[in-house]
């Protein structure tokens, strides 16, 4: 089949799709009553008329819909003449904002002539006439609201008016104003109508501008670009996409493909690998780089982007806080986050611990900031602080003396700076251990651990069996009124069994000077495993009432979870040697608590919680002298009976028991003030 291209209604044929056509309308040569174009929008209006004789026509409803629209008036300004829905109006969208890929065809003789679309319009229909029906609506209302005034009172009054000068528009703001919806919907309104004749289907105009579609001259003057060869064709109706490149997904900013990151020159390489990583060996640098890359060319690039930290590299604290950055949890410039990572940089230069408390408390930084530095280059260890992620690189620096000299000069420089930023004192200067400068930790197995465990459980079980004994002898000599019965000591025996699990901390860790959950000192006479010689006893629930008592004026509701936390919080703050030492249970504490005005609430927790029975064990002090004691009391009854409450019944709880009514702010105060803990 031959293909011509048909060119005399070039960007002027329009594809029209009308809507599914109801029974009372066809799209005849008498239906089209009016048309309107605005070119440049490509927007059509068409007025189409509505066969009002057809039996599926709801006369009642259009004498309704135009009685609404136009009222009682027949004028030229009405919309619907006859006094009945007798048109419809209908108006354009785009349906392809691109239509260069369709055309007309049409096909004659064995020819196929086609004719490239400017535009495809949907029509959809309008109801800008109940929008009229509205507007008249309203105007009869306000008619007859103001019908009975004067004529006096329907003149203006004078009013004062406000004369403003409106500011220079600087250039983006004008940018702004122009590319506001309002902008353009004035700019698209301001566009003026072209009013179109309407021609039938059967017109003579109709079927001379029909020959248009075909193709006017077969000549090759006219129809070159379809001469072409079949290759030149298919590039026509292929052509090589180039929004297929810039439709590919962009990859995350953290990853980098291997093959893209090789394309790149060596300095940028490393600085992105340095970047993403931020701690690295030597030698794992190397593999990514790939083969037949030179040592010493990398050597001398990582030294611009990272520094050397117990032989091993990491990235340098500018090339992440680039300049003119700030933190994004506090909002901190650059420069403080430079100078504070930097510091923890140097302190594992010097130890391979850093506790995050000290980092702190010399870079005054917020929390989130700090953990972040820690984060890039080290690892947190329960109980024990934070250790660098890496171990000692012994190999790099056996091979590359010069290298670690040279880096050694640049943290010397580092730490004479934060010396004069953080004022250090001579205890951050020191490290903790000689050990720690030297090459890599100690290591020491798992059974080993476990041997120095049980030798360690067998040495304190021999030496409190001595003390036990000692005690027993002079207690048995002391004809005292504070005598204790010895039959009553039961003696704290340690496991020994080859079978129970030992702690398989280090020695050194654990020598802390208690022994057995008990400070012991040389010249320590405090009993041991919990009882006392003589008056001691006394001085001991002396001492726990006063902890006890402090502790519940200060949080009226603890549970015994909590409470012995902070026991536990007490006893680190007291030396060495304290009467408070000698082993207290936790029946002797819930006793105190009781015996101190305390109750316990026996709060319904449901069966599937995952709390501990320490958890679950609530205390309350029942009586504490203040203006609140009565609404907390009606508050612990309430959670006696339910775990959680609504605030509502709260308040409704407290004013119908204590008899007078509180608002919402005097709820939230009592409860912040007296029940905040549950």
């Amino acid at each position: 089949i031959d293909v011509f291209l048909a060119r005399s209604l070039l960007e002027k044929l329009y594809l029209f799709q009308y809507p599914i056509r109801p029974a009372s309308m066809t799209y005849d040569d008498v239906t089209h009553l009016s048309a309107k174009i605005k070119p440049k929008q490509q927007k059509v209006e068409l007025e189409m008329a509505i066969d009002t004789l057809n039996p599926n026509y709801c006369r009642s409803k259009g004498e309704q819909i135009a009685l609404n629209v136009d009222g009682t008036c027949t004028d030229e300004t009405s919309t619907y003449s006859s006094k009945l829905m007798d048109k419809q109006t209908f108006c354009s969208s785009q349906a392809a904002s691109n239509v260069s890929r369709y055309a007309a065809a049409v096909y004659k003789k064995g020819e196929l002539h086609l004719t490239p679309l400017h535009g495809i319009l949907q029509l959809r229909p309008s109801f800008t006439y109940l929008d009229k029906a509205d507007a008249k609506h309203r105007e009869r209302e306000a008619a007859n609201e103001g019908g009975d005034s004067s004529q006096d009172e329907a003149e203006d009054d004078v009013k004062q008016i406000t004369v403003r000068f409106s500011r220079p528009e600087t250039e983006q703001a004008r940018q702004r104003r122009v590319q506001s919806y309002e902008f353009l919907q004035k700019r698209q309104a301001e566009e003026h109508w072209v009013h179109l004749h309407y021609y039938g289907l059967k017109d003579s105009r109709s079927e001379h501008e029909r020959q248009y579609l075909f193709s006017q001259g077969h000549g090759l003057a006219e129809n070159t670009e379809l001469i072409k060869s079949p290759s030149e064709y298919l590039m026509m109706l292929m052509p090589p996409s180039v929004e297929e490149e810039n439709d590919k997904p962009m990859a995350p900013s953290n990853v980098l493909s291997m093959a893209q990151l090789r394309t790149l020159p060596l300095a940028d390489q490393i600085k992105i690998l340095m970047k993403n990583v931020k701690v690295m060996p030597f030698a794992n640098l190397m593999s990514l780089l790939g083969s037949g890359t030179d040592s010493t060319a990398v050597l001398r690039c990582i030294q611009q982007v990272a520094m050397l930290v117990q032989g091993n590299w990491v990235v340098k604290s500018d090339v992440l806080y680039p300049k003119d950055t700030s933190s994004p949890h506090s909002g901190v410039p650059a420069e403080v986050l430079c100078r504070g990572r930097d510091f923890v940089m140097w302190k594992f230069t010097q130890d391979r611990w850093v506790v995050r408390k000290e980092v702190a408390a010399v870079t005054k930084l917020c929390p989130e900031d700090v953990k972040d530095f820690l984060e890039h280059m080290s690892v947190a260890r329960i109980n024990k602080g934070w250790e660098f992620m890496l171990p000692y690189d012994e190999d790099f620096v056996k091979k590359h003396p010069d290298i670690v000299q040279r880096q050694h000069m640049l943290w010397m420089g580092i730490q004479a700076k934060l010396e004069k930023v953080y004022n250090l004192l001579k205890e951050h200067l020191t490290p903790k251990k000689q050990e720690a400068q030297s090459a890599h930790p100690l290591l020491v197995s798992g059974e080993q651990r476990v041997s120095m465990a049980k030798a360690k459980v067998k040495q304190n079980y021999g030496q409190l069996e001595k003390e036990f004994q000692k005690q027993k002898a002079e207690m048995k000599s002391n004809d005292t009124s504070a005598k204790v019965d010895v039959s009553n000591i039961r003696i704290k025996e340690e496991p020994v069994s080859d079978e129970e699990p030992m702690d398989t901390s280090t020695y050194e860790g654990m020598n802390n000077g208690i022994v057995n959950g008990l400070h012991a000192e040389e010249d320590s006479t405090d009993s041991l495993n919990g009882h006392l010689p003589g008056g001691c006893i006394d001085r001991v629930a002396q001492e726990l009432k006063a902890f006890v008592s402090s502790t519940f004026k200060k949080q009226f509701v603890l549970t015994l979870s909590e409470l012995k936390r902070l026991f536990n919080l007490h006893l680190a703050s007291l030396p060495p040697g304290h009467t408070l030492f000698s082993g207290i249970s936790d029946k002797m504490l819930q006793d105190m608590v009781l015996d101190t005005g305390c109750k316990q609430i026996l709060v319904p927790f449901p069966p599937q919680t995952a709390a501990s029975p320490d958890e679950l064990k609530v205390y309350a002090l029942w009586e504490a002298g203040d203006t609140y004691d009565q609404h907390r009391q009606v508050l612990l009854e309430i959670f006696s009976k339910n775990y959680r409450v609504r605030r509502n019944v709260i308040q409704n709880q407290l004013s119908q028991e204590c008899g007078e009514d509180l608002n919402k702010q005097e709820v939230d105060r009592v409860l912040k003030v007296s029940f905040c803990c549950i």
